[in-house]
């Protein structure tokens, strides 16, 4: 299991009370490890020294966008990136999930929710137990859908024989359906069974996550023919195209 001590936490904001705010929350949550910067560049320094687990990231800096500096800290490493933001649009999402974005929470914010998604995050990376009723879960192995390959012991996503970049949460979406071929989840469902956070979380996040996915290993991600749309229902990756 997963020692939140050992859980290293890089909160990068330029308002000290907002900073203040989340250290006191998380420490009391039971994480210690906590490292703070207020600039783009000193955040770039941060993550190389420290190579944190977890990002909290605020969009506005005073020396750069947020969402830029998203796309530098994956070249040192893949920590989960939950951005801190005041803008909530669509676009803004999803901009900052195209630059590498795990999750968003938009200010003014509950401190608690912070703590509690991370702690979800946490929990992705324990083993899990079945969480959808009368579906066994199969063991980690290899997923393979006509064009796409689905390796989760290696987290590797492969489309027609090329390895394709995924970010972690998306990965890990796109992993739950290839686990349940043909089972139809609503937006809610795999935010609790996905992220953890027992539906807690905006729509928007699912849609966004849904769509790069289909980015990925659709022909045709306007109109797909892998995951699926059930209108009314939610979404399921077709079983037409399941090899054994």
């Amino acid at each position: 299991m997963t020692n939140q001590t050992d859980i290293k936490i890089a909160i990068v904001d330029d308002e000290p009370s907002i900073v203040t705010m989340l250290q006191m929350v998380l420490r009391r949550a039971g994480f210690h490890q906590l490292y703070d910067a207020s600039t783009c560049a000193e955040a770039l320094d941060l993550v190389q020294r420290v190579s944190p687990d977890i990002v909290l990231l605020d969009i506005t800096l005073p020396d750069g966008s947020g969402l830029e500096l998203c796309s530098k800290l994956r070249e040192y490493g893949n920590p989960h990136i939950l951005f801190l933001t005041a803008k909530a649009s669509d676009l803004d999402v999803l901009r900052g999930f195209a630059m590498g974005g795990d999750d968003y929470i938009t200010k003014p914010f509950n401190p608690l929710e912070v703590a509690a998604r991370i702690q979800a995050r946490i929990r992705r990376l324990e083993p899990e137990a079945p969480t959808v009723s009368q579906v066994k879960r199969p063991e980690p192995g290899v997923y393979r859908f006509g064009r796409f390959t689905v390796n989760e012991a290696e987290g590797e996503l492969i489309v027609e024989g090329q390895h394709v970049p995924c970010p972690a949460q998306v990965f890990h979406l796109l992993l739950h359906f290839c686990k349940f071929p043909g089972v139809v989840f609503s937006k809610t469902q795999l935010y609790d069974q996905v992220w953890g956070i027992n539906g807690q979380g905006d729509d928007s996040t699912v849609m966004v996550h849904i769509r790069r996915i289909r980015e990925k290993i659709e022909i045709d991600p306007g109109n797909p023919k892998l995951l699926l749309t059930v209108r009314g229902l939610g979404y399921k990756l077709s079983k037409e195209f399941q090899e054994q």
